[in-house]
């Protein structure tokens, strides 16, 4: 049984609404991550253009393993291998970017219904004039963080009772950290279904990533292993100084080597 990629369907209805955006949706190269990284996402109308077709043949297979799975269940070899197949990608190039992004521990959560957040102040301050922005006046920090978890969602928390859209466009979500701001090349119709999904599972933050590499760009690189390149367009142009393309070419190579060494056994 065969069923469409979550957001594909989104992805596919905001192709237009992405072109005429691309410059708003991507980011600039002022910004930057918590570790001050620029992650420039801009993308020509006609690349975007001529993948619809693939966007719309984006499909995952069901399983029994995910008809019994619990909605924050880490990740498993088989959801990896999955999407890797549909984008054409290895699955040792996928991890690679985890591992850089979300750490060893490769989560996307930091506690159940809770995602990995990085909160940017001066992010929040550039959006806040540009997005009207809800104001959650009730909002509360989740329960069940600790440390720099607990620091970034207090601080996420008290912009989003200001200015919600541009607190969560101003934050990088996920083991994948997007950042809030590309809601539309995630396949989104507003940074607020963007952080739901998010939300879901790292499942969901998986496919989020496949939708997003595809709307900008940065699909081919992915599939040739130029960590160069792909870490320019993911990581913005100060990539080459904090060594993203080296450290991701070094986890692949290390992913890589653990497959033959557990195929061999």
């Amino acid at each position: 049984m065969k069923r469409l990629l979550p957001f594909a369907t989104a992805a596919v209805l905001s192709i237009s609404a992405a072109c005429a955006g691309a410059a708003e949706a991507s980011m600039t190269a002022e910004d930057s991550t918590a570790s001050d990284s620029s992650r420039n996402k801009s993308r020509n109308d006609s690349t975007l253009d001529g993948e619809v077709s693939e966007m719309v043949s984006l499909v995952l297979t069901d399983s029994t393993e995910d008809a019994g799975k619990g909605k924050y269940d880490t990740l498993t070899d088989e959801d990896f291998r999955i999407v890797a197949e549909e984008l054409g990608v290895e699955v040792a190039a996928i991890k690679a970017v985890v591992r850089i992004e979300a750490g060893s521990t490769l989560e996307g959560f930091w506690a159940p219904g809770v995602p990995v957040a990085n909160f940017v102040q001066s992010l929040y301050h550039k959006y806040s004039g540009k997005a009207k922005g809800r104001k959650i006046k009730d909002a509360k920090v989740p329960s069940g963080l600790s440390g720099y978890g607990l620091k970034e969602w207090t601080a996420l928390t008290n912009a989003r009772k200001v200015n919600a859209d541009a607190a969560d466009m101003g934050t990088y979500w996920g083991m994948f950290q997007i950042g809030g701001f590309n809601y539309k090349l995630c396949g989104c119709e507003s940074v607020e279904e963007m952080v739901e999904k998010v939300s879901e599972s790292e499942l969901s933050q998986l496919q989020m990533f496949a939708v997003f590499i595809r709307n900008s760009g940065m699909l081919d690189a992915l599939r040739k292993k130029d960590w160069a390149t792909f870490a320019r367009k993911y990581n913005g142009p100060s990539y080459a100084k904090r060594g993203y393309h080296t450290r991701m070419a070094k986890e692949y190579d290390r992913f890589k080597n653990d497959k033959k060494t557990s195929d061999k056994k």
